[in-house]
């Protein structure tokens, strides 16, 4: 049925900011040697390498895809590492990529420019004795047939094109796939195909449901971003999934959302894990993708920055070989004594803490604390008010917030999901937007921040102010539009509500609902004197996780009112770690 409500529109060229300098067909195998540049301001080579160039590859209904494979000089065989996304496999040396690297801070020189966007360096892994394959995926630039989005046609083509690889003269028959956002995302739904060559697979940050990730999140139709990606990429010669036409047509879960769900409990395969607090984007989708899959080899480290400065510091790609050469190569190098679990606390003064071990997260101890609303002092409590007090806003006013704080005497560590269950009220309204957020404020009661990235330039904070929160830190939040409050019983727990978004709810007049928010995790550390703010608001609190995108304005009006107290105790529920 997925088949039929899949939607499409005419796909375009890769525009010139997208080209890189070998983006050209030119079909052969030549080789570059040591000392080589693609340009003067990318990485020189350290070894030769072989580049072949693009390969072609047939899926298995008849579609051929080109790639690009860059390996070893030599006769020794080698494991491969692939990267699939729908970015064109050269666009590394693209004017479009090194502004995305301006953006963050980095410079180019760390890379080689031969890398696929978001993608392990060529330079860097066939010196350690690996192949790197990068594809392009169907209906992208040369490649046949219609490209779609985040899919599970994603996992049956990764499969063909591993069991392809594993069949190579040059590849030792092991496979493994690496990469950030997309490439991320791309290896949830290859692995749940299991692929009999496929060793292992690091995901480094990245969605793992496209309606509650991307074009649904919180059951809004906040569709920026994914028009963005539509729009900005899947560039080819044939047609493109129109994801936002299938949002307007289709924005209760059906058959096609679910199809671009990976089936978590087939993910058996080693994976190495990497998540953040603080991509509004894709840490929620990280962490749900972590507990679920069912992989028994997992790892998990949670940092403390951006994924791109993460991924390609030299200590991370280290870490990363060590991973690989275990499973990959079968090299006896005590990666398996790596603990389960490395997460970060957040200080935002400064004094983050990173690479904390723990079998599990949340980790061991920490426990999921009600804080409950009070509406007459507008403060959080560890004991329910007796007596029920609203409080509310009026959509259009200034304020269109309530929040509510408190003041921690003793050094407070903050660690796991928090959640919201609340008690509100529409009136001349039928449904209600609502979004969270827990802030960490100083002593004097100013909101603390942090830039998650190197550029901490004037045109970075004019970026931040309002939106582009893959580069700020600000606080976790959550969101829910209220007639889509269901909760799906079979995944939700006490830390983590789920919600089905099969029906729509509305509110009667006068009725007070019941509702689960969930919020993003947290890892923040509170100094004595320091304050938690929870505000519960109509309007989207962080703005755009991207910049230049558009921004979601609540489908509001009337007034929002939050019960507290008495029979309607609200609570915010914080994972807090013992002392």
């Amino acid at each position: 049925m997925s088949e039929d409500q899949r939607m499409y529109v005419p796909s375009t060229p890769l525009p010139p900011a997208r080209t890189g300098v070998l983006t050209a067909f030119d079909p052969g195998t030549r080789t570059l040697q040591a000392g080589f540049q693609i340009a003067p301001q990318f990485k020189p080579l350290p070894v030769d390498i072989v580049f072949e160039k693009d390969v072609p590859v047939q899926m298995r209904d008849g579609v051929t895809i080109y790639a690009d494979v860059f390996r070893p000089a030599g006769s020794e065989k080698v494991p491969v590492i692939m990267a699939w996304s729908p970015y064109g496999k050269a666009q590394g040396s693209s004017l479009a990529v090194m502004g995305v690297f301006g953006l963050v801070g980095l410079p180019n020189s760390i890379v080689s420019g031969l890398e696929k966007f978001e993608g392990a360096d060529p330079a860097y892994w066939v010196a350690q004795g690996y192949a790197i394959c990068n594809p392009d995926m169907r209906g992208i630039v040369d490649g046949e047939g219609s490209s779609v989005l985040w899919d599970r046609q994603d996992g049956r083509d990764c499969y063909d094109v591993i069991e392809w690889l594993a069949e190579q003269e040059w590849c030792t028959g092991k496979v493994g796939m690496s990469g950030t956002s997309y490439l991320a995302v791309s290896q949830w739904f290859a692995a749940a195909e299991q692929p009999p060559h496929l060793a292992a697979i690091n995901p480094w940050e990245g969605v793992s449901d496209v309606y509650r990730d991307l074009v649904m999140r919180g059951g809004m139709p906040d569709t920026g971003f994914a028009r963005q990606l539509q729009e900005g990429s899947f560039f080819g010669k044939n047609e493109k999934e129109d994801i936002i036409g299938e949002a307007e047509k289709y924005p209760l879960m059906t058959d096609l959302w679910e199809n671009k769900i990976p089936a978590f409990d087939k993910i058996t395969v080693p994976a190495y894990v990497v998540a953040s607090y603080s991509n509004t984007l894709h840490t929620a989708g990280t962490f749900r993708a972590w507990r679920r899959m069912a992989s028994n080899q997992k790892w998990l480290r949670i940092h403390n920055t951006q994924e791109w400065p993460d991924y390609y510091g030299e200590q991370h790609q280290d870490e990363l070989r060590r991973f690989f050469d275990h499973f990959l190569k079968d090299h006896d190098n005590g990666w398996e004594q790596t603990p389960p679990v490395r997460y970060s606390l957040l200080d935002l003064e400064g004094g983050d803490q990173i690479d904390i071990p723990a079998d599990r997260f949340p980790p061991a101890g920490s426990a999921a604390t009600k804080f409950f609303l009070d509406g007459s002092s507008r403060t959080l409590t560890t004991t329910a008010p007796a007596a029920e007090m609203p409080v509310g806003y009026s959509v259009a006013a200034n304020p269109d917030a309530v929040s509510f704080l408190t003041r921690f005497a003793d050094e407070t560590v903050l660690v796991g999901y928090p959640k919201a269950r609340l008690f509100v009220e529409a009136r001349d309204c039928d449904d209600m937007d609502l979004f969270v957020l827990v802030q960490k404020l100083d002593a004097y009661g100013t909101p603390l921040e942090a830039f998650t990235v190197p550029n901490q330039s004037a045109i970075a904070h004019d970026l931040t102010d309002r939106g582009a929160t893959i580069l700020k830190y600000k606080g976790a939040d959550g969101r829910l539009r209220v007639s889509m409050r269901h909760l799906d019983e079979t995944l939700s727990t006490d830390e983590v509500p789920a919600h089905t978004f099969d029906r729509v709810e509305k509110l009667a007049p006068g009725e007070i609902i019941e509702i689960e928010i969930d919020l993003l995790p947290v890892g923040l550390v509170f100094h004595p004197g320091e304050q938690l703010r929870f505000v519960v608001s109509s309007r989207n609190l962080l703005g755009t996780m991207m910049p230049g995108i558009r921004e979601y304005v609540g489908a509001n009006s009337g007034q929002h009112v939050v019960h507290t107290g008495g029979e309607h105790a609200s609570y915010l529920q914080l994972p807090l770690q013992p002392r």
